[in-house]
């Protein structure tokens, strides 16, 4: 793991975890948010559209067996549904700013159904420069909420209610892959949907994502 983006996630957990810390360790997230950003908005500079698609470990177990394409959607579409639908209770800003037309998805969900060509596949649909919009949309609104959070906000559990209008959006696959992800998320308190996914998802995605990069640029 990137030893600064390491060190970062270490300290925001340690300080959110504490009341007169607190603040301190949401500027440290949101510190945190923008290097890996700097990170993201990189592979736009650096990549054609082809090799936004490729899946040269697509054989392989683990995060690096997925396109950056699908890797960008997957974190963003995840935290815009964690964010809105779970933390703040409003609309997500994928339905909000119609950018399932925009972005020409195939599909609404976090893409953990989808495996190896089907990957590729759902890569090659994406309009980039939407996409891009889209992952920019969601960074800032979910910066917004959690500015707003208090320490006491960070000990609420998801509601029942929450849950159900998780369920009701068809935004997570019924597929064994994903309908998981409902209970791993609704099982958190808003701490822990702060340290995952809206934190150490990231890394693990785009240090992934950076592996794909070497690969294709050796």
């Amino acid at each position: 793991m990137n030893k600064e983006w390491s060190e970062l996630n270490k300290l925001m957990q340690s300080q959110i975890k504490k009341r007169d810390t607190y603040e301190e360790g949401i500027d440290i997230l949101l510190a945190l948010r923008d290097a890996l950003w700097d990170t993201v908005s990189s592979f736009k500079e650096e990549l054609n559209r082809e090799e936004f698609n490729a899946i040269p470990f697509i054989n392989a177990e683990g995060y690096h067996s997925k396109t950056i394409a699908y890797s960008l959607w997957h974190i963003f579409r995840i935290e815009d549904i964690v964010a809105h639908t779970l933390i703040k209770g409003d609309e997500q800003v994928f339905f909000r700013e119609e950018y399932q037309k925009r972005i020409n998805s195939p599909v609404i969900t976090t893409g953990n159904e989808l495996v190896k060509h089907e990957i590729a596949d759902f890569s090659e649909q994406l309009d980039l420069d939407e996409l891009y919009s889209y992952l920019s949309d969601v960074k800032q609104s979910t910066e917004s909420i959690l500015r707003d959070l208090s320490y006491d906000d960070l000990r609420k559990k998801i509601s029942a209610e929450r849950k159900e209008r998780l369920e009701s959006l068809s935004v997570v696959s019924k597929e064994e892959s994903a309908i998981w992800l409902i209970d791993y998320w609704c099982n958190k308190d808003v701490r822990g949907l702060i340290q995952m996914p809206l934190s150490r998802h990231w890394i693990m995605h785009i240090e992934a994502c950076l592996r794909i990069e070497k690969k294709i640029h050796p």
